[in-house]
């Protein structure tokens, strides 16, 4: 008889066909397969979306690293206006019409497409007097005063007006005007000639400030005033002399509140009168600037006239300040000189300065041809172009700073269009300390804008940046040790049934939302530490003696008694204990300040330098904390209880004691764990914004004090963003601050992974 082989035999009918045992893998293989490219075009998706934030972010961020640019439209031979050289020009903000002052006394409005003259006006000077000399006020003011060799001065201003024809046509039309008259105003009653000129306009007032041949000093006061019934103009006149300067001033500026005088002289000093009191007028600083054969050559005014700008005849420029004088034996409101910054330094001789209307940039030009776009604050030279072969003898930026003109020494007048959006930043002004006008040295300071049209915006980003990690260290000095050790004993020492409970509790903690946090914070809990300062210092002392004397008093007990508790309940013993020694420190808190602080524990503070502020770090750590506890724990938790049992019960049957177990085996086991927690955590306080913007008053302070507050880089972004206009320098800041927000996570992130793969690593073998 022949055996049937073992494949001949029949297929038991419980168990499919192979056709359909097939047919299953296929489905089970293409499940797979699927399964996997999901998972795949998932984490590809998510790196292609923060490198889409990435790149959107850096696309808004990165116009602020352009410089200025120029391009030229055309020129205009200003022989069709007019015989005189240009010593000043203007423009106005549409970008039609251009003004030319002359040496010979001469206004003349231009067309500046087609060059063609539109209204000239011209002084009317007595007979046989001249013009000695030209001071222009701030740009804003549009007054430019020529001085005369009679003692007399004419102010003339170049304006414009809008004139609307018919509908949807608009024209721009000269207005100048005399805004004093057109008469020769007295300056000097004595008839000496106007060496040097300055002119300005306060409020109500125009002031003029002039030298003498002689070396006199002198301020005149004019104002206009109208009469109610008749409509006739007065010019009422005040004058007061001034300090004496003997040698010849090469330049005279007045500042907008006519309290102090700046100018220089041949032998190449910067000179300070403070004129604050004109009766009291004192030369208050002088200071060697260029020695020979350098010369002065320009001085201006940079926009709100508190700092000026020098150039000299080597081509360098710097800018100066009036800086409080804080010695003992100085007054108050005593001022001094002081060179805050230089700029690339031209070929030639500085010819011309002209700032601009409503920054603190300011155009320079040169007698070897070149033009300069400089900024204060940032400390840049944003363009240097040789824009002609012959000296430049003047130079005007537009109002809206989107047009450039300037006059070469041939009478070419050359028109550039102007992109410079974003002069005020740079990394330097970002990222070091900056000498901002009014500040006594240089300093971070984050103040993006003011009431005031001359502010100067301060934009810092260290207040911000060391504010959000000032945030997330107070967090996690606060999060870390509840979390972590709450993780630990839930996790190993805390009974199932208990376990069941709170950790679902606390983990229902993290969808609270952190408004409600910030509120509670901000309206209660602020206000109750302040109340109550000493309970946050003999808390901290108090519990850990208290779970100590508790911890001691349990050993005592008779072995009969202390099996009655389940292990693992005696954490139950603790939420009396917790409850009563809180709420005896709370009503100690006002015996304790009356015994040792004088009846409060904040003044106490203010009276040994200490700022306290009502919303501080302390109280962000305390609110941050709790929002940041859930998320520590929750991970922390689930490392430490999947630990392999077989570690624990091997430590523990050598003769290790539990806590041994814990400290040598758990914790080591459970480290990746317990380390990509806290780095969870902390990246989750970095980013946190509505409680650190109701709890800490948002005060960019430069510090680590844990009663100050602070503004983190978050909520300056959600404080600031929907005020700021679109596309200006503080709305890619901002931008900035996001993209920098953006790169702490992901190096945080980036660090603990790399961290928990190499414990990982290190303790698989366990």
């Amino acid at each position: 008889m022949t055996e049937s082989s073992s494949s001949d035999s029949p297929r038991p009918s419980h168990l499919p066909s192979a056709e359909a045992m097939a047919k299953r893998r296929r489905r089970r293989y293409l499940a797979d397969g699927a399964a996997r490219w999901m998972v795949r075009a998932g984490g590809g998706g998510v790196v292609i979306a923060l490198t889409l934030i990435f790149v959107y972010l850096f696309s808004e961020v990165f116009p602020l690293l352009r410089g200025a640019s120029l391009d030229e439209v055309g020129t205009i031979q200003t022989s069709s206006l007019g015989e005189g050289r240009g010593v000043v020009l203007g423009l106005e903000r549409y970008g039609e019409i251009g003004m030319r002052y002359t040496d010979a006394g001469e206004l003349e409005f231009f067309g500046l497409e087609t060059g063609e003259l539109l209204q000239r006006t011209v002084l009317e000077l007595p007979e046989g007097v001249s013009i000695t000399s030209i001071g222009q006020g701030e740009p804003r003011s549009r007054l430019v005063a020529f001085g005369l060799s009679d003692g007399t001065a004419v102010i003339l201003k170049h304006d414009s007006e809008l004139n609307f024809p018919e509908e949807g046509v608009r024209e721009v039309i000269p207005a100048p005007d005399f805004p004093l008259g057109s008469e020769p105003l007295v300056v000097d009653p004595e008839g000496r000639a106007l060496r040097a000129i300055a002119v300005q306009q306060a409020r109500d007032d125009v002031g003029v400030a002039a030298q003498m041949g002689d070396g006199s000093m002198t301020l005149v006061r004019f104002r206009v005033r109208t009469g109610f019934l008749t409509g006739e103009r007065e010019v009422q006149r005040q004058h007061w002399d001034l300090p004496r300067h003997e040698a010849d001033l090469t330049h005279l500026e007045l500042s907008a509140n006519l309290w102090n005088l700046i100018g220089t002289d041949e032998a190449g000093d910067l000179i300070y009168w403070d004129i604050a009191r004109p009766t009291q007028a004192l030369l208050r600083d002088r200071v060697r600037v260029a020695s020979s054969p350098e010369r002065i050559t320009e001085l201006a005014f940079l926009n709100g006239t508190f700092s000026v700008v020098l150039g000299t005849s080597e081509g360098r420029l710097s800018q100066w300040f009036l800086v409080r004088d804080e010695s003992e034996d100085a007054g108050d409101n005593v001022f001094y000189l002081a060179e805050a910054r230089e700029f690339t330094q031209h070929e030639g001789a500085i010819t011309d300065i002209k700032p601009e209307y409503n920054r603190k940039g300011f155009v320079a030009v040169d007698d070897s041809g070149g033009l300069g776009i400089h900024y204060g604050t940032s400390s840049r030279t944003l363009a240097m172009e040789q824009i002609s072969d012959q000296p430049l003898v003047a130079v005007e930026v537009s109002p809206v700073n989107n047009m450039i003109l300037a006059e070469d020494a041939s009478g070419l007048l050359h028109r550039f269009d102007l992109w410079n959006e974003h002069p005020e930043s740079s990394l330097g002004a970002l990222w070091n300390r900056v000498w901002y006008e009014g500040r006594s040295k240089p300093e971070f300071v984050w103040q993006a804008s003011s009431g005031s049209d001359s502010f100067e915006p301060k934009y810092s980003m260290v207040p911000l940046t060391l504010g959000t990690l000032k945030a997330a260290f107070f967090a996690m000095l606060f999060a870390m040790p509840l979390a972590i050790a709450g993780a630990i004993y839930t996790a190993y020492f805390m009974t199932p049934k208990i376990r069941g409970v709170v950790k679902p509790t606390i983990e229902v903690m993290e969808a609270l939302p952190t408004v409600i946090l910030g509120f509670l914070a901000g309206l209660w809990l602020a206000p109750f530490l302040e109340n109550h300062l000493p309970v946050v210092f003999t808390t901290l002392i108090g519990l850990p003696l208290s779970f100590l004397l508790i911890a001691f008093a349990y050993a005592q007990l008779p072995r009969s008694l202390r099996t009655r508790v389940p292990p693992g309940w005696e954490a139950v013993i603790l939420l009396p204990v917790i409850g009563l020694v809180v709420w005896g420190m709370v009503e100690l808190s006002p015996i304790i300040e009356i015994a040792f602080f004088n009846g409060s524990m904040r003044q106490w503070f203010t009276d040994v330098g200490i700022t306290y502020d009502q919303r501080n770090a302390l109280v962000v750590g305390i609110a941050m904390g709790f929002a940041v506890i859930p998320t520590i724990f929750s991970i922390a938790e689930d490392a430490v209880f999947t630990v392999p049992k077989h570690l624990t019960q091997g430590s523990l049957a050598l003769g290790a004691t539990p806590w041994q177990t814990v400290t040598r085996v758990v914790l080591l086991t459970a480290s990746p764990g317990i380390f990509s927690a806290v780095m969870i955590g902390f990246g989750r306080a970095v980013g946190e914004t509505m409680i650190v913007l109701m709890a800490t008053g948002n005060s960019p302070v430069l510090n680590f004090n844990i009663f100050e507050g602070m503004r983190t880089l978050s909520a300056n972004i959600a404080v600031e963003l929907p005020e700021t206009a679109v596309n200006s320098t503080h709305f890619r800041i901002l931008f900035l601050a996001g993209l920098v927000l953006f790169a702490m996570t992901f190096v945080v992130n980036t660090i603990a992974e790399i961290v928990r793969q190499r414990l990982r690593a290190r303790y698989s073998n366990l």
